[in-house]
């Protein structure tokens, strides 16, 4: 039997026409793009900036207002770090809010400005099903807050937060948007988030583009007030130094293409059929599995996550090996010991969140595979508990 993959928030598979954009800058066209003295690294240049001018359509921003990055993680650094070393400093605001559901590098890189910099560091806290909570900001936000960050569409339990209405409370006070949106254009469109967010972090494999590649987008007045955390030969206006990935930037570029294209209402669409019928049949020979997160119209269209109850997650997905694979949260985090942050500030207790596993839909997922999956998880959770029981006596 062939493996189910239902990860796909923690990494999809290259699309087969990014791979054909990206397959000419392997060994064709490999030029450096930052060589200014010869046509080859002209014609390496024109690629990378017509690849940024598709980044910047994909979010409504200017081609000048992205920068590439290794990924999501170094965008959220750079967001943070760099706008706090600097404009932080400038302009004395020295605290700076986070949602209690962010992915794990905002929480670290917001953690290190506590540790090494003396900033003060406040969590947002959310609701049940992880919307931020309009009041608690309000109560934390003042004009000594230099930023907040908002993930937009979670990757644990697949909230898709109001960037507007929470842009609306940081104006109020000056206070700069960042929002973590790698797991946001297959959700959702982004083409306005430009207007509600002075910082945007993206990944390439979390839209069915390559590994290794990512992009920020920062409102073009902020430039100047972002101190590098990369420096070397002062590469994209100096604010990331360090030569550019060619091919992995035009896959990038090919995978935001994607989900600009006529088709991806229906792409969405079809995903969100898979991810109900796998939820609806789960908790039909289940109905004691309780859904993580806020109702299954309102969420990702790719992402379920369950709590089984009185089971190990762990010992869960171990016995669903080979056959299966899902994850108890974001990959990222997966050498961090305990139970979900995120599923923890949503009100699950430990042993509760210790039992709550996502699954995550795709592209290639397809309505065979959903009944397979099923009868999987039905068996292993089936000889988990009855190992428990026996453990027990």
């Amino acid at each position: 039997m062939t493996s189910i993959y239902l990860d796909y928030q923690a990494s999809t598979p290259v699309d087969s026409g990014v791979l054909d954009a990206m397959a000419p800058f392997w060994r064709e066209a490999f030029g450096n793009p930052h060589s200014s003295e010869h046509s080859i690294g002209w014609s390496a240049n024109r690629a990378i900036e017509a690849a940024r001018s598709m980044l910047a359509g994909l979010v409504g921003a200017d081609a000048d207002e992205i920068i590439f990055t290794s990924g999501a993680t170094e965008a959220n650094n750079l967001a943070l770090l760099g706008m706090a070393q600097k404009l932080g400093l400038q302009q004395r605001r020295k605290r700076i809010l986070v949602s209690a559901i962010e992915h794990k590098c905002v929480m670290a890189a917001a953690s290190a400005l506590s540790e090494h910099q003396g900033f003060v560091v406040q969590t947002i806290p959310v609701d049940s099903y992880g919307y931020v909570r309009s009041d608690e900001l309000k109560r934390l936000i003042s004009d000594d807050v230099l930023l907040c960050s908002v993930i937009l569409a979670n990757n644990e339990i697949g909230t898709l937060q109001n960037l507007a209405k929470i842009r609306e409370i940081c104006e109020r006070f000056g206070v700069l948007l960042h929002s973590d949106a790698a797991q946001g254009p297959v959700a959702m469109d982004l083409s306005n988030i430009a207007d509600h967010a002075d910082m945007v972090s993206l990944s390439g494999h979390k839209m069915y583009g390559p590994m290794g590649i990512g992009a920020l987008y920062v409102r073009r007045n902020l430039h100047p007030y972002i101190e590098p955390i990369i420096y070397g030969g002062g590469q994209q206006g100096n604010l990331r130094s360090g030569t550019l990935p060619l091919p992995l930037c035009v896959g990038m570029s090919a995978a935001a293409q994607l989900w600009l294209g006529e088709g991806v209402i229906n792409a969405r669409a079809k995903l969100c059929a898979l991810r109900d019928c796998f939820a609806e049949k789960v908790m039909r020979e289940l109905p004691e599995t309780k859904l993580n997160g806020p109702p299954l119209k309102e969420r990702h269209s790719c992402n379920i996550n369950f709590c089984f109850h009185d089971v190990d997650s762990h010992e869960l997905l171990s016995r669903l090996q080979p056959h299966l694979s899902a994850s108890t949260g974001s990959a990222c985090s997966s050498g961090i010991s305990g139970t979900s942050h995120v599923l923890r500030a949503i009100g699950l207790s430990e042993s509760d969140a210790s039992a709550s596993v996502r699954f995550s839909v795709g592209m290639l997922t397809t309505e065979q595979q959903i009944d397979s999956a099923v009868a999987l998880l039905l068996d292993a959770l089936n000889r988990s508990r009855s190992a428990l029981s026996a453990a027990a006596c």
